[in-house]
């Protein structure tokens, strides 16, 4: 429907409907417009992929602080690096690429590969498990606490807050408040109860803290950034890994040429994320009237950046609904683009590339059986996948 030169959708964004048809919505929107305000959730939505990568672009006119998509988060967000703009993005931001820098990273590629090949071992050799508990949640879980430096029975804590804290990015509605009693547990720990100490010597969480004595940051900052790296590094990874088993599952053509060429690792896990975009929206801030293609999103309007919809763009990938791992999209949007691409995408691409090449090496076929989605407001999780009829590869048989 189109208003005043404006077209209008009913659609809303966050209704379990579009959460579990992300894909078939957001090609309605995007081939419907360039920018479609949606009253459900009044915000004015980006669908296409070009247009995204210019608002990416553009933190002055496309302000971090409405990354969220309610005013509360947003104020709790105020001070860390995923909702700061220029000039005060760059000091938090310096701070966790400094610990996750690819030199960083690699120096920890040895040891999460060695790891990788060990899960992959032990899991094959069963014949089947389950994909989320066993794989995509247990292997990153494990890597980012000990990266942060978590100790004791907080780990068994750590998933449930990061999932809450996603679900915040949303509107209130039912998901986000019933998210907020958890998520309001790891605010609390990590803005007020948490001290350096309680983190391992040599981690980045006990660096970062180190950083807030030195006055490189405030220490609200460390509390901040902090919860940041729990909330978000974990996450995303998981979805992705799971998303990667099943779309190598369900395409066994694409699983034969991973496997006779391993060098495309780096290539399968870009396709996964431009097919599967774990986090397929975030929030923007217009700071002034904004003409995209002609219309107007007027200064003050929260915005929806539909990364999903931009890496299934038509204009911009040929047969985009196609799972193909030698498109090597490598500009996709799956990890963000400009100043606030991922900042953790070093080590998520370290443990999928790890686990990824290992499945290929130790695994000959496998199938996916029933596969259940868990909805998230943020994040496109499954709560389960089947993984059954695993044949070993010859070298494992």
């Amino acid at each position: 429907m189109t208003t005043h030169g404006v077209f209008q959708s009913e659609i809303n964004l966050f209704s379990d409907h579009t959460l579990l048809n992300t894909q078939e919505v957001f090609t309605q929107l995007r081939e419907a417009a360039p920018v479609v305000y949606l009253p459900a959730n009044d915000v004015w939505a980006v669908t296409r992929y070009e247009n995204i990568r210019d608002a990416l672009s553009d933190p002055t006119s496309f302000s971090s602080k409405a990354v969220a998509f309610n005013p509360q988060m947003n104020e709790i967000l105020s001070g860390t690096s995923l909702a700061a703009d220029p000039p005060e993005h760059g000091p938090l931001r310096a701070v966790l690429t400094d610990n996750l820098s690819p030199r960083a990273m690699r120096s920890m590629k040895a040891d999460i590969y060695a790891k990788a090949e060990q899960l992959v071992k032990d899991l094959a050799t069963h014949g089947s498990f389950e994909g989320m508990a066993d794989m995509a949640v247990a292997f990153p879980v494990s890597i980012v606490l000990d990266l942060i430096g978590i100790q004791g029975d907080l780990r068994a804590k750590i998933l449930p807050w990061g999932e809450a804290a996603f679900n915040l990015l949303g509107p209130m509605n039912e998901r986000s408040q019933q998210s907020m009693p958890i998520a309001g547990e790891l605010f609390q720990w990590t803005h007020e109860q948490m001290r350096g100490t309680d983190l391992a010597e040599g981690s980045i969480g006990r660096n970062i803290w180190e950083a807030a004595e030195r006055g490189d940051i405030s220490h609200e900052s460390f509390g901040y950034i902090v919860h940041q790296i729990l909330a978000a590094g974990m996450d995303t990874t998981i979805t992705t890994i799971g998303n990667a088993l099943v779309l190598l599952g369900q395409n066994p053509d694409q699983f034969e040429l991973l496997k006779q060429d391993p060098s495309l690792v780096a290539a399968t896990l870009t396709e996964v994320l431009r097919l599967r975009t774990p986090a397929p929206v975030f929030g923007r801030l217009a700071t002034k009237d904004i003409d995209i293609d002609g219309t107007i999103i007027p200064d003050g309007a929260q915005v929806a950046l539909l990364y999903g919809s931009g890496n299934m763009d038509p204009r911009k990938y040929d047969n985009p609904e196609v799972f193909d791992i030698t498109r090597n999209a490598v500009d996709h949007l799956g990890f963000g683009y400009g100043i606030h691409a991922c900042a953790g995408q070093g080590l998520a691409k370290l443990e999928i590339h790890g686990l990824v090449e290992a499945w290929a090496k130790h695994v000959e076929s496998y199938e996916i059986g029933d596969v259940v989605q868990r909805l998230n407001n943020m994040t496109r999780p499954y709560e389960s996948i089947e993984i059954k009829n695993i044949q070993l590869a010859k070298v494992n048989a």
